[in-house]
């Protein structure tokens, strides 16, 4: 692989500020790397119970042939949520994919892994069970009433980074008391990893995000080439 090929993100069609840390910010990346939106496909299609699957795979597979024509060679995707459609989604993708930072979980034998996800009412045993994770993950969402919710789930124009990562925290400090026995986390949202080193520092735990997971994915598409 040379140097400049990239690596593929599709993205969902939003309008929130994506500051560095964010998976749609470039500056998030110490690799080339190249951004489709999918026009119509926004948080609500894939922040859900029950998504309208054959209409969000038919965006993710015209985005994923159009990325990899564009030289990508391996692609991602902007909602954690969308681990839904790994398998279905790397049947029909010309590069191999890596859609969600809960692909980290089925890595981590014997740890007990807890998940921070965009929205607890929402996430399924289904999500975790397509990635390979056990569908009793223990997790806690960030509250439907937070800052972060009216920025990233109703696609808010504006962020407070401060009050967000205040409510990352808070929400990370709640898993612990849940889940005593966690002791690794996972950020589901690519939203999160702006408040990754915060989020250590107040847990004494390990953290892990969706930058974590594409940057040992593109690694190792790099090998492989």
């Amino acid at each position: 692989m040379s140097e400049r090929s990239p690596l593929g993100i599709l993205m969902l069609d939003t309008r929130f500020p994506r500051i560095e840390g964010d998976i749609g910010n470039a500056a998030s990346f110490d690799y080339p790397v190249i951004f489709r939106r999918m026009a119509g496909i926004g948080s609500a299609d894939a922040v859900t119970t029950h998504p309208d699957r054959p209409r969000v795979l038919a965006a993710l597979k015209a985005s994923a042939e159009a990325l990899a024509a564009e030289g990508a060679v391996g692609l991602s995707t902007s909602c954690g949520f969308l681990a839904l459609y790994q398998d279905d989604l790397s049947a029909v993708s010309p590069v191999p994919v890596a859609t969600s930072a809960l692909l980290h979980i089925k890595q981590m034998k014997g740890k007990k892994v807890g998940v921070i996800t965009a929205s607890a009412r929402n996430l399924t045993p289904a999500h975790f069970e397509a990635v390979g994770a056990s569908g009793d993950t223990p997790f806690v969402g960030l509250p439907e009433d937070s800052s972060f919710a009216g920025t990233f789930l109703r696609n808010g124009l504006t962020l407070d980074r401060d009050v967000v990562e205040r409510e990352v925290i808070a929400a990370g400090r709640d898993l612990i008391v849940q889940h005593p026995e966690v002791d690794t986390v996972v950020l589901e949202c690519t939203n999160l990893p702006p408040y990754k080193k915060a989020l250590e520092a107040a847990l004494g735990l390990p953290v892990y995000d969706v930058l974590d997971l594409l940057s040992a994915f593109y690694a190792d598409l790099s090998k492989r080439r």
